[in-house]
């Protein structure tokens, strides 16, 4: 336990048991959260967030984390009732997402858990969490939301039970959702309960959903959109994959419809989201009296991981406009780019200089992707029109302002305090953003970043995701193709030698993608090796809910062409496709040449393992 930590009287945080709510004098709770995390009071954990925001409307806000869904379920009851509702969410991940790894096997370790310790949080979280809350009190509304449930909101495929699940509305009973970053529909919602208005009229607050089952209230400023309904998907794979296309679309709309779709339970209906938040109100999020650090109440059971990985960075930005295909950023965060004041980071900045523990390094400036902050359209009402899901692909939007100037001065900013020894960029950086192959119309304010980037904000390694190499694989994951990759790499070099850096480029490459097959990742082990690359920075393609990828692993249809599209599920053809990752290891030479010598491909042999 920290100093500061024992120093700081215990109501600086958010309560989380009986005697912390009796030491603050409150006789009743407004909103009790629960949260499959432990509570870290930190801008970077959702539960923190959401719960400071109750507090910041003048409402009393309990939090119980982690609590144990096995015995007599006494954390649930700890508080009592609410006087308004239960929050509910699995965490800063989705549950299974945090339990299994691609190959489905059991994870050992939890991130978010004091000592990364595993199974202290029940498998689809959300679901089982209301269940009980609706078994202990029915009469009680509950509201869920995080990642887990956002991106569950409708018909979904779920790779962990391998079969297509219904909105998670139906499966819990949950009596609200909030999709999305919840701070405005959080806000609103209340606003309308502390004026008197019941919980169950809180149907008209955009980026929520619920069930229905006696009729669509009407709503003149909004227009309706169907999807095929649960029943339908189950029985047609095409159907349901022809959801995806409106889903994604009217996620991304900057005056989006109401989606509705039929289930036997009723009707689920999911409300337009907000505009993308000013910067007003992104920085009254982060400005919140956060103490930056774990509950007490943690402090014999370890670190948590998570929270020792993120505590000194800051956060710049929300969203991406990169569409990718295999990605949930946009589906949750939204496409257009929630940017930070300058002044808000710079307050972060010294918030960080001033812990204990600073040792003058800060992990990352980041977001999503990097190199976004403050990027946007240069005509709004172009971007008001818009219904692509990337801003980059197939090219760069003519509209998009892709100038780096503001990122480079922020960095300067940091990089001139005091305290701060170096401020590192952690998070990933898209390439192709900076690539003058690619970004034809960027200017110099491109190559000033990455030089600044490269001299002042890398620790030794700078990580860029191409993701795959052969064409047709590319195109469906909505990545450029490789060769702006090498366009970027010619660059990197020549700022490296020229400033004697000696930094490496760590790419990062997916395997058993969508429309990929044995010859792709060929392909891809011998383009890489040819630039010099040993891969290391690997993954195989994990379905998770509401992606273009997802759904064509599920479907074998495009969701926007609905064309067929071939993709390796069995576990012998993943591991295939990821043996060739590692071309280099003696043991895997003599496979692969019987792979490629089996496909026909004697030119990929001879440059890959040689005669």
């Amino acid at each position: 336990m920290s100093t500061i930590q024992q120093q700081r009287p215990i109501t600086d945080w958010l309560p989380i048991t009986a005697k912390e709510v009796k030491a603050r004098g409150w006789s009743s709770i407004d909103v009790i959260l629960i949260s499959g995390d432990a509570y870290v009071d930190h801008p970077a954990f959702g539960t923190a967030v959401i719960g400071r925001i109750v507090e910041d409307c003048g409402l009393t806000v309990a939090i119980i984390p982690q609590p144990n869904w096995q015995d007599d379920l006494r954390d649930f009851k700890k508080f009592g009732k609410p006087n308004l509702f239960f929050g509910v969410t699995s965490g800063c991940m989705d549950s299974m997402v945090n339990h299994y790894t691609a190959g489905k096997k059991r994870r050992n370790n939890d991130a978010y858990t004091p000592g990364g310790e595993a199974k202290f949080r029940p498998d689809y979280a959300v679901t089982e969490y209301t269940k009980i809350l609706k078994q202990l009190y029915p009469d009680v509304p509950v509201v869920v939301g995080g990642i887990e449930a956002s991106l569950r909101r409708v018909t979904h495929y779920d790779y962990w039970s391998d079969k297509l699940m219904p909105s998670i509305l139906v499966e819990s009973g949950a009596d609200l959702l909030v999709y999305g970053m919840g701070e405005q529909p959080l806000r609103e919602m209340l606003q309308l309960l502390k004026k008197g208005v019941p919980f169950h009229q809180l149907t008209m607050v955009k980026q929520t959903g619920y069930m229905s089952s006696d009729g669509i209230p009407k709503n003149k400023a909004w227009q309706d959109v169907t999807l095929v309904d649960h029943q339908t998907c189950l029985a047609d794979k095409k159907k349901f994959a022809s959801n995806f296309k409106i889903v994604e679309q009217e996620s991304n709309k900057a005056q989006a419809r109401r989606i509705l779709q039929d289930t036997p339970q009723g009707t689920v209906v999911i409300n337009p989201p907000f505009k993308t938040m000013t910067e007003k109100e992104i920085d009254a999020s982060f400005d919140l009296p956060f103490t930056r650090l774990p509950h007490p109440k943690y402090r014999k059971r370890g670190a948590i991981p998570a929270y020792e990985m993120i505590k000194f960075s800051v956060n710049m930005h929300r969203g991406c406009f990169g569409g990718c295909s295999f990605c949930t950023i946009s589906a949750h965060q939204g496409k257009f780019i929630a940017s930070r004041s300058q002044e808000s980071i710079l307050k972060e900045v010294e918030q960080v200089t001033e812990m204990e523990d600073f040792k003058g390094y800060i992990s990352d400036l980041g977001g999503p992707s990097a190199n976004m902050y403050k990027l946007k359209g240069k005509d709004q009402s172009i971007c008001d029109r818009c219904v692509a899901p990337s801003c980059i692909h197939p090219v760069i939007c003519s509209n998009l302002d892709t100038n780096h100037s503001q990122m480079t001065e922020l960095y300067r900013k940091v990089d001139a305090h005091p305290k701060v020894k170096k401020a590192f960029v952690g998070s990933g950086i898209r390439y192709d953003l900076l690539t003058k192959s690619y970004n034809k119309k960027g200017d110099e304010s491109l190559k000033e970043y990455l030089v600044q980037v490269l001299k002042r904000h890398v620790s030794g390694r700078l990580k860029v995701a191409p993701e795959h190499t052969a064409p047709k694989t590319l195109k469906i994951m909505r990545k450029p193709d490789f060769k702006h990759f090498k366009q970027f790499k010619k660059e990197y070099d020549e700022i490296d030698k020229k400033h004697n850096l000696n930094q490496q480029l760590v790419p990062y490459f997916i395997s058993s993608h969508p429309g990929c097959d044995v010859e792709d990742m060929a392909d891809l082990a011998v383009e890489t090796k040819e630039l010099g690359f040993e891969l290391e920075q690997v993954q195989d393609f994990t379905p998770t809910p509401m992606t273009v990828a997802t759904v064509i692993y599920y479907s074998g249809y495009h969701p926007y062409t609905l064309k067929k599209v071939d993709t390796p599920k069995s576990k012998a053809e993943k591991q295939k496709q990821h043996r060739f990752f590692f071309w280099y290891k003696r043991e895997n030479k003599g496979w692969i040449s019987q792979q490629l010598k089996k496909a026909g491909r004697p030119d990929l042999l001879k440059r890959l393992v040689g005669k």
